[in-house]
């Protein structure tokens, strides 16, 4: 299952944003951290580098909160039970806080989210098809949320998925731990040190 040519391959980057992952971000103001998923970008990094010498592409999806009138954010009412602390500004197209972090950057596609799924009402599929790509190999935040929804969407649509399992993270470890059996009846599972070996080859 890991047999992929890289050139139709793309590392997508799940809601690696300043908001998620700054100290400046909408979490981080809230003190909303977790060891697992600051340490994702020390992960990630290494394999974005291999991912585009292979010649294979880098896509960013960002999570959303689109601004209504005055600027206040639609949320839906189970986020802001969640997150209560999110409100005006963050997650918001053109702001910092929506921005791809620094370390992650340059990629080739982004596309923004406004649910769990980065295909829902989105145009991930069309320029996915657009781009010739035919394998996803999926890491990011979180593990229970947008990468699994993306990535079960993903498979629906026949696209090859790949997790790397220490190249994504929750808050939970245990939520991390079952989302990952969960999804290898349909993906299949590697690290980050094996997907750059196998990009090095």
């Amino acid at each position: 299952m890991l047999e992929f040519d890289p050139k139709t391959t793309a590392l997508v980057l799940v809601d690696m944003q300043n908001d998620f992952l700054h100290p400046e971000g909408a979490y981080g103001r809230a003190g909303q951290t977790c060891a697992a998923i600051s340490a994702l970008p020390e992960q990630l990094v290494p394999v974005a580098d291999a991912m585009r010498a292979a010649g294979g592409w880098i896509i960013s999806t960002h999570f959303t909160l689109v601004p209504g009138k005055a600027g206040q954010p639609f949320i839906s009412p189970h986020l802001q039970k969640l997150r209560p602390f999110l409100g005006k500004g963050d997650f918001s197209p053109g702001t910092f806080g929506h921005q791809l972090i620094d370390a992650m950057q340059p990629v080739d596609l982004m596309v923004e989210k406004i649910a769990f799924s980065a295909f829902y009402q989105s145009r991930l599929e069309w320029v996915l098809h657009r781009a010739g790509l035919k394998t996803l190999v999926f890491g990011g935040i979180v593990t229970n949320g947008g990468v699994a929804s993306t990535l079960r969407d993903a498979h629906v649509r026949d696209f090859h998925s790949i997790v790397l399992e220490n190249g994504c993270a929750a808050f939970s470890e245990q939520a991390h731990n079952s989302t990952i059996d969960s999804l290898s009846t349909i993906a299949a599972i590697t690290t980050c040190e094996e997907i750059i070996a196998i990009l090095k080859v």
